[in-house]
Parts: structure tokens; sequence; C-alpha cells
């Protein structure tokens, strides 16, 4: 283990001194970088259980405890299925104080990758020698826009690839499309930190794209009766978990998300799934360059009960271009699917993670929240 190594922010640590922590009082470090260390020491010096905080997206965040053979039995599907080998080179541009970020680093350590770490920003290629050839990734989707928008010419970097994995949000049809242009395989990912990461991965680009998802090996995906997805495997410690995702399962091994159980808005005693509407106004903003950020959300109406509104980031947009999306939206929805009304938050409220934080959002603007 003494000549073995992780680049972090620059800065390079063997793995005998992690494990030991002997550069603690010569090395600056700063707060992410000792977080980010701690859990890798703890992994070399052979931990069984982890505490991992929830990202607290779709509620309070919370923190569980996984165990080693959970992250180890998550991080070997992801190694064989890109068929990494040793010497290969990562980057670890997530935030390594959650499950993303974290099987991140098991994954370097499992495969005897060559790690480089860096805290995580918009564009993390900006960090990385153009020259490196790395072999896999994980972004959110965010990220990989900002790559492919500020940095083009970092393209062939990404095209050599082995892979890579995309999650934490979802990813727009405008993303979609952009992402068309990497040559190098990339995976949607559907998880969470109860399962120590994905379970089952959606094809985003290449002839072979699709709409679904493909369950990885050994595990077991059902339904309860409320149409949400139930998974049981290693990852799960074979406990069966229930999720609040509505799916629609198509063969034992393979589903479509349709969103999620508490996203449904029962809008004068019709019920609308979230997700669907935000699709269809992902839709209309696809030719525009700098599209903003948005999410709907229920608000309680005399008449429907709860009505449907549209929030959308930055400044209010002009009375003909509101009048336009609206046009366009009803082309795509329903009339009760339609927002009601629009609502503008120059800049939205976010996570520990940067996703969108729909309800603290919504207390900023002076909203009903559930």
């Amino acid at each position: 283990m003494t000549d073995k190594f992780l680049s972090l922010n620059g800065k390079k640590f063997y793995y005998d001194e992690i494990a030991s922590y002997s550069f603690r009082d010569s090395i600056p470090l700063n707060g992410y970088e000792s977080n980010t260390l701690e859990f890798c020491r703890s992994w070399l010096d052979g931990v069984q259980e982890f505490p991992i905080q929830t990202s607290g997206s779709t509620g309070v965040p919370k923190t569980i405890t996984l165990t080693r053979r959970q992250l180890e039995a998550s991080a070997r599907r992801t190694i064989n299925l890109l068929n990494l080998q040793p010497g290969d080179c990562t980057l670890v541009c997530l935030n390594t104080e959650y499950i993303a970020g974290m099987m991140m680093l098991v994954r370097g350590f499992e495969a005897n990758l060559k790690m480089i770490i860096v805290e995580p920003i918009s564009n993390p290629l900006t960090l990385v020698s153009p020259e490196e050839n790395i072999a896999f990734s994980s972004f959110v989707p965010m990220q990989l826009h900002t790559i492919l928008q500020e940095t083009p010419e970092r393209l062939g970097q990404l095209n050599h690839m082995k892979g890579m994995l995309v999650g934490g949000a979802p990813v727009t049809p405008t993303q979609q499309r952009e992402l068309q242009r990497i040559q190098s395989p990339i995976y949607h990912t559907y998880g969470m930190t109860e399962t120590a990461s994905h379970i089952a991965l959606r094809k985003l680009n290449g002839t072979d794209a699709a709409d679904y998802y493909n369950v990885l090996d050994d595990i077991a995906v059902g339904l309860d009766k409320r149409g949400c997805l139930t998974i049981k495997g290693d990852v799960t410690n074979n406990e069966l978990l229930v999720t609040n995702d509505i799916v629609e399962l198509l063969t034992p091994t393979r589903f479509r998300w349709i969103g999620r159980a508490d996203n449904t808005i029962n809008t004068g005693g019709v019920k609308v799934q979230t997700e669907k509407v935000e699709l269809a106004i992902a839709e209309t903003f696809i030719d525009d360059i700098d599209s903003p950020r948005f999410f709907i959300a229920p608000q309680p109406d005399e008449v429907l009960g709860e009505k449907i509104v549209l929030v959308l980031e930055g400044e209010k947009l002009p009375e003909e271009a509101e009048q336009q999306l609206f046009e366009r939206l009803r082309l795509l929805l329903k009339k009760f699917e339609m927002p009601k009304e629009v609502y503008y938050s120059r800049a939205f409220s976010e996570t520990a993670t940067g996703k969108i934080s729909r309800q603290r959002t919504l207390q900023k603007l002076g909203l009903h929240t559930d």
C-alpha cells in the first residue's frame, strides 16, 4: 500500500499516510478535504459501518447506516459493468459526504483505480489537465451541460471514457439532446442512499438510448399496492425496501419511472403527476439556449381544492414570452394539467447536494407548503 496514492485538490496523499493520518499536521486541509480523507481512512482501516446523510431533496435529511458489505456489493456492479481495470483513472467530482460521491471513492478503492478528487463545481474538468486520460466519472446533469457549453474542446476527453454516470436530478429533453454529442456510454442512475447508490441504469445516448431502466444483476424489484417500486438485494441487506416511486414494471428487470407518489396533485378531483407536467414544460424550453430552472407545485384553491402553479427561476418573463409558453403547453397538456399561475424566484433555494429545495423556495415566496 506504500506506493498507492490519490490526488485531492491537487495534493498527493499516499494510502499508508491516510490510514495512519500521519500527514495531518504537515499538510493544510480545508473542511471538504478533511471529511473526504476521514472517510478514506475509515475505509482503508477496515471500518464495517458508515453513517451517511440523505440529501433531503424529497424529505427531511436524515442519517442512515450502511455496511461495508453493502457498499462493496454496489461498487462491484459498476466496476463490472464498465470493465474498470486497476490503474484506470477516475474523476471524483461529486460531494463525497453523500452517497454518490462516497461510492466513487469506494469504487476507486475496490478496483484499485487512480483517483483524482476535486471539490464539486459546475465544470470539474477545468480542475483537471486536458491530457489526463479519464476512464470513468459521475456527474450531475448540470455539470455535463456546463462542460459541453463552456469547454467544448474537452469533448474528446469525455469521448475517451469507458463510461459515465449521471444522477442526482432528472435529465431534461434539452440536456439529453446535447448528450448525443458524447460517444462514450452515459447512464442515468436510479437509486438512493438506502440502496448504496444506483440499482438500475438507463442508457441516455447512442442508438440504444432508452426511456426505461434496466435493473442490475441479482437485484429483485416489484410493486406494492400503490404501484410503487420495491427493491431487495445485497445492497439492502436482503431486506425489502419500499420506495415512494411510481413505476411501470415492464419486465421483472426493467421499469419505466413515472414519478413520486407524493408528487401527485389532486386538482378538481383529477390526479395529475407532477413529473408529467414538468416534462412538458421542459419540452417547451428545448430550443432555448438559457432555459430557466423551474418546478410545479400545488397550492390551495377554493374551487379546485388544489391548483397547479409554475415556479420559474430568474426575472419575470415579458408578458408576450409568458403567453407563448402557455400556448406551447396547451399543445402538450390537457386543460386540467395546465398551471393556473406563474411565480418567479430570483434564485432557488438548494440542498447541500445542489438539488432544488422546493419547500424552502416556496416558503421564500410566501406560498403554501405541505
